[in-house]
């Protein structure tokens, strides 16, 4: 059986450097990002013990409600709900803590307001009677019901699903509180001024007091999502090539790059609430107005696509039934080229998106990526290592079926990079 060849569009374009020329240039980028990894761990740690000081100062403000004389007399026993205000809205992001003071906001005013119109509605129709409870449960049973059922829709869940559970909690506990309804009103502008002045507190010192963005932390992820699937192609290809009597030395960096990919590949629930915080966020830093959150997620599902592809390569060196050591390294060189220039083209790619620029896409990205999949299409040929066992021409051809499809999805992932540097010198100008 002769071997087998996997065609590709025919493109001229210019031969990849050796692997030689490959390792020896200086990888700035790699070292840049290794810096800012580390870097990223000090300050997330500097991050949480600042958030939690935070969170003090506002529990010791809002308990001045309490503690202090004139404030009791004016808000009495409703002071505690500007305690448990803040302990429930304040959260790590300052868009997080936002959206839940707004939605804490808007589920209280609403439940609350239409609590005390059917609780009055339904004293003045019946006073205080059996009717007037039947009115109410009915009441309580229709808007619990329609609350909950609005809850499950998934757009109202992404954004206003705080808010819906707080209207329910609101009205309920106004029209079923037994009071007349001046004293209903009362109650609930009591509890509405104390809700205020705890939501007030959260506000101030999210915002103002070393403040956590949101749409920072998105930033930063997705960028190091380039660096990790680089780092992860590096060290299967390396893997791959390694000779059999040396694999066993090699454990630990054999399990780093599965875990970056899978840390990938399950980031999407995680980009999605980021994007999600930072669309509350006010102006801030390069960040404005509007900015194309849609695109980092965009560009997120792409690597998420890129990813489990890495792990199938990954795989590769894992089975049994690949060819020996020899036939291996009679594709080395250009195999391990084409992913260098894949991991640098990555590096590049997360590089553009740090920083907030237009990748060099149309000038040296595009027609490297060209030249990548010209390589790979000579890399399987009969002339590359000669006549070949059946198994051992399916686990090869598999092997570069794989750098091809890892080619084509960088191409498109270069692309979805091009649009959002696009989109950020738009917004940032």
């Amino acid at each position: 059986m002769g071997s087998t060849v996997i065609s590709i569009p025919e493109e001229l374009s210019p031969p990849l450097p050796s692997i030689k020329e490959e390792k020896e240039r200086p990888n700035k980028l790699s070292i840049i990002f290794s810096h800012l990894g580390e870097l990223q761990k000090n300050k997330q740690k500097m991050r949480k013990l600042i958030h939690s000081v935070k969170v003090g100062i506002a529990l010791v403000l809002v308990s001045l409600l309490y503690l202090l004389d004139p404030l009791y007399e004016q808000v009495g026993e409703n002071a505690m709900w500007a305690i448990m205000t803040v302990v429930v809205i304040f959260e790590f992001f300052a868009g997080a803590t936002l959206s839940k003071g707004l939605n804490r906001g808007l589920g209280t005013i609403v439940g609350g307001g239409l609590g005390c119109s059917v609780a009055t509605l339904a004293q003045e129709m019946t006073g205080m009677g059996k009717a007037s409870t039947i009115i109410i449960g009915s009441s309580v049973f229709i808007f619990g019901a329609a609350g909950t059922y609005t809850r499950l829709q998934p757009s109202i869940k992404k954004r206003y699903d705080y808010a819906a559970m707080i209207f329910i909690l609101t009205f309920n506990l106004v029209i079923v509180s037994g009071l007349r309804a001046e004293e209903v009103l009362e109650l609930a502008r009591d509890r509405l001024s104390t809700i205020g002045m705890g939501f007030a507190v959260c506000i101030f010192i999210s915002l103002l007091v070393f403040p956590t963005w949101a749409s920072d932390e998105l930033h930063d992820s997705i960028s190091s999502k380039f660096q990790d699937l680089a780092k992860a192609i590096e060290e299967c290809l390396e893997d791959y090539f390694t000779l059999d009597t040396e694999k066993d030395n090699q454990p630990c960096r054999r399990s780093s790059g599965s875990g970056s990919c899978r840390s990938v590949l399950h980031s999407k629930s995680k980009d999605e609430t980021l994007a999600n915080f930072a669309k509350w966020e006010p102006w801030h830093g390069k960040f404005g107005l509007y900015y194309p959150w849609n695109k980092y997620l965009q560009v997120g599902e792409q690597l998420r696509d890129l990813a489990p592809i890495v792990l199938s390569l990954k795989a590769c060196l894992q089975s049994p039934r690949q060819p020996s050591s020899s036939v291996r390294q009679s594709i080395k060189e250009p195999s391990e080229a084409v992913g260098l220039s894949l991991a640098l083209t990555l590096q590049e790619l997360g590089e553009s998106v740090m920083k907030m620029r237009r990748s060099q896409q149309e000038a040296v990205i595009m027609p490297e990526l060209k030249s990548m999949r010209v390589e790979l299409n000579s890399i399987i040929s009969s002339s590359k290592f000669g006549p070949l066992e059946n198994v051992d021409e399916l686990a090869i051809s598999s092997f570069v079926f794989l750098l091809i499809e890892m080619v084509e999805k960088v191409e498109e992932l270069a692309k979805e990079v091009e649009e959002l540097g696009e989109l950020a010198d738009f917004r940032t100008k």
